[in-house]
């Protein structure tokens, strides 16, 4: 990988950008639904009313002295400070955010609201929605199918599911394929019609993930899987109902489930959400069930590890991740990342060209790596250069180039599997 990279790091101070949306809209919205989810104390409520101003007319201010992580984030991103949140690094003024509204609703301070995570409500609510009753009452016919069948169809809804528009059906017309194959851009030939529709899914290396882990147990080696999961409720349980069929048919001997620390980008997966899902799976009827009882029980027995790294709440690519990260990703069979905060952490928080290639962005990554994530940024790599024609002719306007936004980038109506083995 070079050592300096040439595409322009995302900030979110170009008009109509998407990272510009993110900030100016959907930040100040989501301190006024936090705001209303709880009976803040007039203490709280003050906090949340100074972030409001802070980070849309405001400049960005160092954490307290008192924080328990202050040096950590000075020294992440302390030339930072004085500027406008909209002029820095997108990644970085998104996920010091996620930090300061946590100092806003008292998450770390002694107290009352200490450790209470402020998007509980939503996740219980997504949790306890009929959507996800029918979703698991569908894992009833799709135990009746075959193994292949079965495989495809977990993916499928681990991958859609980081659209929170999920389903364990088998033959979605969101699994079809690209006609070429759509990889890396140097892997397929070019060819076709550029008017043609281009299908949900922009990039499909799923063959190439099921390649790495075939069916049943290898004798005498210990075969690892490690999955970096993203959102929680509905994206989580299929993500969990796929690690059970790794276990069950002997696809990973163990896998090891890295979720965040403490909450973080409003649905992001805990531990507590992780119990959570598995608990939810447990009082199911049938399939989903008999999966959670499984998940339970490997859990207690250690073939189904969690991990909650400090990493995981960093402003920071993946290509820094500590020492000890990267020796366990570096002995994994496969390590799965999940939706599109890990994608942009993956091949850099830059406006790549989209026929950038996938595996060079992630030769830095020690192992095996595979990105499963719906188009929710503007960040993309390794599309073949046919997929970018059909997709820009099928209506997106604007170019990268000058800040301008592509709907096909940020919508969430298409997804990848892409795969570095």
């Amino acid at each position: 990988m070079p050592e300096a990279d040439d595409a322009p790091v995302i900030v979110s101070n170009a008009p109509g950008s998407f990272a510009r949306s993110v900030l100016a809209e959907r930040h100040p919205a989501l301190i006024q639904q936090v705001r209303d989810a709880f009976p803040w104390s007039p203490e709280r409520h003050r906090a949340l009313d100074a972030l409001l101003i802070s980070c849309t007319e405001g400049v960005i201010e160092p954490l307290g002295p008192q924080a328990h992580d202050r040096e950590r984030w000075d020294e992440w991103g302390g030339e930072y400070f004085g500027r406008s949140w909209f002029d820095v690094p997108f990644l970085w003024s998104e996920s010091y955010f996620y930090r300061r509204l946590l100092d806003a609703t008292g998450y770390f301070a002694p107290g009352p609201w200490q450790g209470v995570d402020p998007f509980g409500p939503f996740k219980q609510a997504e949790l306890r929605g009929s959507l996800v009753d029918d979703e698991l009452a569908a894992l009833d016919a799709l135990a009746r199918r075959p193994v292949q069948e079965r495989a495809a169809a977990y993916l499928r809804a681990s991958l859609w599911g980081n659209r929170a528009d999920l389903g364990f059906a088998v033959g979605s017309p969101d699994g079809a394929r690209l006609a070429d194959g759509s990889g890396d851009s140097g892997d397929a030939s070019e060819g076709g019609s550029a008017g043609e529709d281009p299908p949900p899914l922009v990039a499909d290396d799923s063959d190439a993930l099921w390649s790495l882990l075939p069916a049943g147990s290898s004798p005498g080696t210990a075969r690892t899987v490690h999955l970096i999961a993203d959102n929680s409720g509905r994206e989580l349980i299929p993500d969990l109902v796929l690690i059970d069929h790794f276990l069950t048919t002997g696809r990973a001997d163990d896998v090891v489930l890295h979720v965040k620390p403490y909450p973080y980008y409003v649905s992001d997966a805990t531990m507590a959400d992780v119990v959570d899902c598995a608990r939810r799976l447990v009082q199911a009827a049938g399939a989903a069930r008999e999966a959670g009882k499984r998940l339970w029980a490997a859990m207690g027995d250690g073939r189904l590890a969690v991990r909650a790294h400090g990493f995981y709440r960093a402003p920071l690519p993946y290509s820094e991740m500590p020492a000890d990260l990267r020796r366990e990703f570096a002995g994994a069979a496969l390590t799965i990342v999940k939706g599109d905060l890990n994608y942009r952490r993956l091949v850099g928080d830059r406006l790549w060209a989209p026929t950038t290639s996938f595996a060079e962005r992630t030769a830095h990554f020690p192992g095996p790596v595979a990105a499963l994530r719906t188009l929710k940024s503007d960040v993309i790599v390794g599309l073949h250069p046919r997929t970018v024609a059909q997709l820009e002719d099928a209506g997106a306007s604007g170019g990268v180039g000058d800040g301008a936004n592509q709907a096909w980038r940020t919508s969430g109506t298409h997804a990848l599997v892409q795969v570095r083995p």
